[in-house]
């Protein structure tokens, strides 16, 4: 079901924010998607070749972090040692273009990004509680309790990556 022609680039974190907005918090203010450590983060865009380059219908960002040793503090002086892992945040895709695979391309791509450019052996997110199966079925697994957020459920869900990861998705 993927469209093969999707092409996935980096791109700013500007070009993240009305998608992240729409999608995941469209009832609050658009500042509300912008995270302190943006700048310090990695953005990738998917893309159908038909359409504009400003406007990405599958976005997610990439952060080097460890995996907090709790779900409910996400602050670094509580982070696990874990100096091969990345987070990310803010993944979001457009409903027109939902359930082609397209995200499921970006997510690879990011896995592949994380483990052959980064050194990262390890991704880790906070999901929604309702994306649980989404996440499984790609491979990662579920760790701790749920836990609230901004009045949504979450699951920390982690995924090993290794050169076998990224061979299989290459």
């Amino acid at each position: 079901m993927c469209d093969s022609q999707v092409v996935i680039v980096p791109i700013k974190v500007e070009d993240t924010i009305p998608l992240r907005h729409s999608v995941l918090w469209p009832e609050r203010e658009v500042s509300y998607v912008s995270l302190p450590e943006d700048n310090e983060g990695y953005h990738f865009g998917a893309f159908l070749p038909s359409q504009r380059r400003d406007t990405p219908i599958c976005i997610i960002s990439l952060f080097l972090a460890a995996i907090p040793r709790t779900e409910v503090d996400d602050s670094p002086s509580n982070a696990e040692h874990h100096t091969g892992a990345a987070r990310f945040r803010k993944f979001a895709c457009h409903p027109v273009y939902q359930r082609r695979g397209i995200g499921t391309k970006l997510l690879e791509h990011v896995f592949s990004v994380a483990f052959s450019e980064l050194g990262v052996t390890v991704i880790w997110c906070d999901a929604r509680v309702t994306s649980i199966d989404w996440y499984k079925k790609r491979g990662m697994t579920s760790s701790g309790g749920i836990f609230r957020k901004d009045g949504l459920e979450y699951i920390r869900m982690q995924k090993s990556i290794d050169q076998m990861t990224v061979l299989d998705i290459n």
